[in-house]
């Protein structure tokens, strides 16, 4: 069946600013997860979506087209509330890593299917992949399995899941329509819906580091967001987090993992612990399983705290073949580069910026991170930012570590250097503040 005289009629009526009816944009979908719209005609789509737009009527449909082009998973027969989380990506983001067994701890399903890292974002896959052994591409009829025995996996996209969206992602990048909010919404939430979750809580980062850049356009990617999971009668919850300066101390990928796990024994960077805590109360919220933000923050704390998180990740290492032994000593088990290089402060005052776009670049050089899909991750190599936003810092002072095995050093250095911002003079140090900006329900 030929999809040409029709597909050219849809591309007129976007191109034209008219809204498409929901039998063609599901006849279009199904075209493009089946490959027998060509891409041209795709690209024409994509473009004329980024210049006109979809209405809300027409965001919901599309992003359920986009659900149904492949398999949904079927959880009904788990028992437990069943929440994911989904970032927009940052730098040093490892969130994931301590939230999800802090949420499944306190008796949420947590289905969690992630991404790797493209650019100067990492990727949650990656991250896991440092841990020796550990499996992300488990069959979904294990990834169920294990969602219904231990209340979490964690695992990459499988070809069946949303196909069409794929297709779209790679169309999007050589269009010049990367940037439109309906396609990067629909995008998100097509396979977050297609994990058969109840409800879903996105951490949209704005700032230097992070894809969108002002509050305006991550309220409006929020808001798309509610709109399609409102269409799917999902519960959504969006959280803008600042992402000015990275996350924590650890950039990279084994070194988050070990961060992460620190938070998980009750330590770590306090903004890590902070958003842990903050879009895991909104993930019980939303469960049903507390009321209140503040109930939520406090069972979230206690499964920090108590262990109860850390020793499910373990369970959850263990059950995805990696080495649990982690947990207990991860300088042990992860990975370890082998050369270490520090970046001091050339004046005494207060760190007033850590640009984390720069050290976003500079994990690119080291290897922490891939230019393109096919790039190898050096999963030891990272950075250590050793003085945060508000810290005073000496003449000297170690600002930064980089860990690597000699590729891209200088480079990373030097990016490094610029990230930091030091204002000189008297003003005394200063607490940084909330990473927490807004939140939309």
């Amino acid at each position: 069946m030929s999809h040409t005289p029709l597909l050219t009629d849809l591309l007129r009526k976007k191109r034209d600013g008219e809204s498409l009816q929901p039998d063609e944009i599901r006849h279009f979908i199904a075209g493009v997860a089946d490959d027998t719209i060509p891409d041209y005609q795709v690209g024409a789509m994509l473009m004329a979506v980024f210049l006109r737009g979809l209405d809300d009527g027409e965001l919901g449909v599309w992003a359920d087209a986009m659900v149904h082009s492949g398999d949904v998973l079927d959880l009904s027969g788990i028992d437990r509330p069943k929440v994911d989380k989904h970032s927009t990506g940052g730098v040093g983001d490892k969130i994931s890593l301590c939230l999800a067994p802090a949420v499944a701890a306190c008796g949420v399903a947590v289905p969690m299917i992630s991404g790797r890292g493209l650019g100067h974002s990492g990727g949650t896959l990656d991250k896991l992949e440092a841990i020796p052994g550990f499996r992300v591409d488990l069959p979904s009829d294990r990834f169920i399995e294990l969602v219904d025995q231990l209340g979490l996996c964690l695992i990459g996209q499988t070809a069946r899941l949303a196909p069409a969206d794929r297709r779209l992602y790679a169309l999007r990048d050589v269009t010049a329509t990367v940037e439109s909010i309906p396609l990067i919404a629909s995008s998100i939430m097509s396979k977050k819906l297609a994990e058969g979750i109840d409800a879903l809580v996105l951490d949209c980062k704005v700032g230097r580091g992070a894809f969108m850049k002002t509050v305006e356009q991550a309220r409006a990617l929020g808001e798309a967001i509610r709109v399609i999971g409102r269409a799917a009668g999902k519960r959504v919850s969006v959280l803008l987090t600042e992402m000015d300066a990275p996350i924590g101390q650890a950039v990279g990928n084994a070194t988050e993992v070990a961060e992460a796990i620190a938070v998980l024994r009750g330590g770590g960077p306090a903004d890590t612990r902070e958003l842990t805590v903050r879009l895991g109360a909104e993930m019980l919220v939303l469960a049903g399983v507390v009321e209140q933000q503040t109930e939520g923050a406090t069972r979230i704390e206690a499964a920090l705290d108590g262990g109860a998180g850390l020793a499910l990740f373990g369970r959850v290492v263990e059950a995805q073949g990696g080495d649990p032994r982690v947990i207990d000593d991860p300088d042990a088990v992860l990975p370890q580069a082998p050369e270490r290089l520090d970046i001091t402060a050339s004046v005494a005052g207060v760190v007033t910026a850590v640009d984390a776009l720069a050290v976003g670049h500079a994990g690119l050089a080291l290897g922490a991170g891939r230019a393109r899909k096919e790039d190898q991750i050096d999963h030891a190599a990272g950075i250590d930012i050793l003085a945060r936003v508000g810290d005073r810092v000496e003449v000297g002072q170690v600002v930064a570590r980089l860990r690597h095995r000699g590729r891209g050093a200088d480079d990373a250095a030097d990016q490094v250097r610029d990230a930091f911002t030091i204002a000189t003079g008297e003003q005394p140090a200063r607490a940084p503040g909330s990473r927490i900006i807004e939140e939309l329900r």
